[in-house]
């Protein structure tokens, strides 16, 4: 009885020590340790799909974890000195067999309906083509003839440049501003035609909730629906070269307004084949 108390003893304080950790470290947004909620519909679901799992392998772990302690407390060698002889269970087997079956069937068919979801490219209002270079990304708008070239901004460039005589902290989004987004309408749906010019890429943007293989002689298609105005930032997600972590993604999303507003500003300013900055920088990137 001693022995178990002590046990019972420090399992509670071990529980007070966790909490006062965990009510001692300062508040952060869920979205810091967690995957993120997103802008788009492809991005919602996802999370939702992501958190059944978390939850459903949440209650396995509490299962499993449960059960060796509980062995390990009660099944101990000074509780129990002689071991005990049986050597299987069929019924255990039967249901440890079948029960994985089910866990998998639940998180299948859910899976299999969004990546059907995230394929269905029908009744799209507007198409983007995305090229991936070594380093930079080009948006094609058919609609519209419009070519934007996408790199890696001023500010960052020179702060890798003069790395020693200008800190990256007094550069706003250090590498991961560009110089010309890619700017689209909310509230519609655009798909995306994605595809590599020289090696393989990725183009990701978490709050899209998607990622897509840039891979050259492949067009990838996917889509996207944003819900809400804002500026959304992601990468190359595929090593590409020395120059891999100097080709940000910028996303700006406008009202439709705003963007058609955007449209007639841009081919005003910029016309014929030599649209964009598509000179290499002094870093060759």
């Amino acid at each position: 009885m001693t022995r178990r108390r002590a046990i019972a003893g420090s399992l509670t304080i071990l529980g007070a020590l966790l909490s006062a950790a965990v009510l001692a470290a300062p508040a952060r947004a869920a979205s810091e340790y967690n995957l993120p909620y997103g802008v788009t519909p492809i991005s919602h679901a996802v999370y939702r799909l992501h958190m059944l799992a978390f939850w459903m392998m949440c209650g396995i772990g509490l299962i499993v974890f449960g059960l060796i302690f509980y062995s390990v407390i009660f099944h101990r060698r000074s509780r129990h000195p002689v071991p005990a002889k049986f050597h299987e269970n069929t019924v255990f087997e039967i249901v440890w067999t079948i029960l994985p079956f089910f866990i998998l069937v639940i998180l299948a068919v859910p899976a299999a309906r969004l990546l059907l979801r995230m394929e269905n490219l029908r009744h799209s209002q507007l198409t983007v083509r995305i090229t991936g270079y070594q380093w930079l990304w080009r948006y094609t708008y058919p609609r519209y003839g419009i070519n934007v070239y996408s790199r890696l901004s001023n500010s960052s460039l020179a702060a890798v440049q003069y790395g020693r005589h200008l800190s990256p902290y007094a550069v706003p989004h250090y590498l991961r501003s560009v110089s010309h987004p890619m700017v689209v309408p909310t509230g519609e749906k655009i798909r995306l035609l994605v595809t590599g010019g020289d090696v393989i890429h990725a183009w990701w943007v978490p709050a899209l909730g998607l990622q897509i293989d840039a891979n050259p002689g492949l067009i990838n298609a996917m889509w996207i629906k944003i819900l809400k105005p804002g500026v959304y930032r992601g990468a190359c997600n595929q090593i590409c070269g020395w120059g891999h972590g100097y080709m940000p993604i910028v996303v700006v999303a406008k009202p439709p307004q705003q963007f058609l507003e955007w449209v007639r500003h841009w081919r005003a300013m910029h016309r014929g084949p030599g649209q964009g900055d598509f000179p290499p920088h002094p870093l060759g990137l």
